[in-house]
């Protein structure tokens, strides 16, 4: 999940020729411009749409988006999601749980080719984690109308169930301004990265070469344009089950090892611990997420 500077620039000049981790940038890396999308054949069946940057957020050292939830109200405070490893503050510790912590972290918001249209406040962190899954979740001083009225951005919606292998996805990397495209390859029972781990995680194919920077970045189903996850690693050097090489465990404990291939959290979990204004509520029913 880290990587040196040095190495992101260079993973970001090769991408496509070599494996990289999806892992968060420093905080004093600036993101590059200009970057192109990589493309993906796949039949049409079902119709699929082209995915672009709008609604996607560069944070100071990773990705993410403004996300809204099926019962979402335009009158709700939005949300930006991206990983927790990506929170200010550093990686949560195993069995930590991150609730409604004040935060003024801020986001540059990008329109549909990348460009920066305005710098969102965040209100809170709503909540963040990395147990069983990684992600934090920001409410914002803006609600989702007014970042309509003022900059014609919209949400992007989050799918409130299972993704499905061979799916047709986009990883759209706000820090980079880039978008990967590629297929669910599967789902992994347990993923194990260092002293964490992540149940149900996400496979993709090995067309999305993610690198530095673009963890966070949501992972769009492009026959709906809904986020089905958000991207937070892969495995760089072969190693097993160390930082920046995640390795996959089955239900059996057999443990497997895919250099070069990246991964993603599943979000369908999430809008079940939402209520009534994007209030987060662990203890509503179906609500799944670690609690503190």
């Amino acid at each position: 999940m880290r990587k040196p500077l040095v190495a992101a620039f260079f993973a970001l000049a090769v991408a496509g020729a070599g494996a990289a981790p999806a892992v968060a940038a420093p905080a004093d890396a600036q993101p590059a411009t200009g970057a192109s999308a990589s493309t993906v054949t796949r039949a049409a069946a079902p119709a699929l749409r082209a995915v672009n940057l709008a609604g996607t957020v560069a944070l100071s050292n990773c990705s993410g988006s403004v996300v809204r939830f099926p019962n979402s109200l335009d009158t709700d405070p939005a949300l930006v999601l991206s990983n927790g490893h990506c929170l200010s503050t550093g990686f949560p510790e195993p069995g930590e749980v991150l609730v409604n912590q004040a935060s003024s972290r801020t986001f540059s918001l990008l329109n549909s080719s990348g460009g920066r249209v305005a710098t969102l406040r965040a209100s809170k962190l709503a909540y963040g984690t990395m147990t069983d899954t990684d992600i934090s979740i920001y409410q914002l001083t803006s609600t989702y109308a007014s970042i309509k009225n003022a900059y014609g951005i919209s949400a992007l919606t989050v799918q409130d169930t299972h993704p499905v292998a061979g799916t047709a996805i986009t990883v759209a990397s706000g820090y980079w301004k880039r978008l990967y495209n590629c297929n669910i390859d599967g789902f992994v029972y347990r993923m194990k990265e260092g002293a964490w781990t992540w149940k149900d995680s996400v496979r993709y194919t090995s067309a999305c070469q993610t690198i530095g920077g673009t963890s966070g970045s949501p992972v769009i189903d492009q026959s709906t344009g809904k986020v089905v996850a958000v991207n937070n690693t892969g495995n760089e050097d072969g190693q097993r089950c160390t930082e920046n090489n995640p390795c996959e465990v089955d239900a059996n404990g057999n443990v497997t090892v895919r250099k070069g291939i990246n991964y993603a959290q599943e979000t369908y979990l999430i809008p079940a611990c939402f209520t009534t204004g994007n209030q987060l509520s662990l203890n509503k029913s179906g609500c799944t997420l670690p609690k503190p």
